[in-house]
């Protein structure tokens, strides 16, 4: 009885593990991917773009400056995208001159792609809008942006939400993506409406685990 007591209880941890996992895969967590918004850079004289530490309503670049905005999903400054498009100031303002009381900003806004698009839009067929603002010299990098690509969006923070009408919805939203369910034409489909419980398959799975291990324990007691 004693080998019999020692292979049930080996078969029951082993079922117990098995539907634990089983369940652990089913109520796995949706994992963050980022947030959607745009993203403001700076080059100052030519030099590649650099992250801006401030926002486009503070910052105050000077003649002869870059400002570059992209949408895309982020997980933060370090992974970002950078615009598509490089911060040369001669190739965007190189044939406009500077005007007493006024600075040249040669400012670019890529739109991203489809993917970055929020749900339900798309991002303007041209994907990419360069200009060389002129504007006063005490004005921000909004008012040069705003000359080159308007109308803007901001939220009630002064968040920077829309360029050239672009998304029309929404402003910093966190976008999350979860693990794939297994493909295949045997894998059960999600019910609308189904709760955050173990799915279908999973108790199925489950009940076969169970089925196999009462079924080494009836062999070990006729053994016995």
């Amino acid at each position: 009885m004693a080998g019999i007591t020692t292979a049930a209880a080996k078969v029951a941890g082993a079922v117990a593990g098995a539907l634990l996992a089983l369940i652990g895969v089913a109520a796995a967590p949706a994992q963050a991917a980022g947030y959607r918004y745009w993203s403001f850079w700076e080059s100052d004289g030519g030099k590649p773009w650099t992250y801006a530490t401030q926002g486009p309503a503070t910052a105050r670049p000077s003649d002869g400056d870059a400002l570059g905005f992209r949408f895309a999903i982020s997980n933060g400054t370090d992974d970002t995208s950078l615009p598509s498009v490089a911060p040369d100031f001669p190739g965007i303002c190189g044939g406009v001159e500077k005007k007493d009381g006024t600075k040249r900003i040669a400012v670019v806004v890529d739109f991203g792609g489809p993917a970055d698009a929020p749900p339900g839009e798309a991002p303007p067929k041209k994907l990419i809008k360069v200009g060389c603002a002129e504007v006063r010299e005490d004005a921000t990098g909004a008012e040069a942006l705003a000359a080159v690509a308007k109308p803007l969006r901001y939220d009630s923070s002064a968040m920077l939400c829309g360029i050239a009408g672009y998304p029309a919805h929404g402003c910093g939203e966190q976008v999350t993506e979860r693990t794939p369910a297994p493909a295949g034409p045997t894998a059960p489909a999600a019910a609308e409406g189904s709760g955050g419980g173990p799915s279908f398959g999973v108790l199925v799975g489950g009940a076969a685990v169970l089925a196999l291990g009462g079924a080494a324990i009836w062999k070990a007691r006729r053994r016995a």
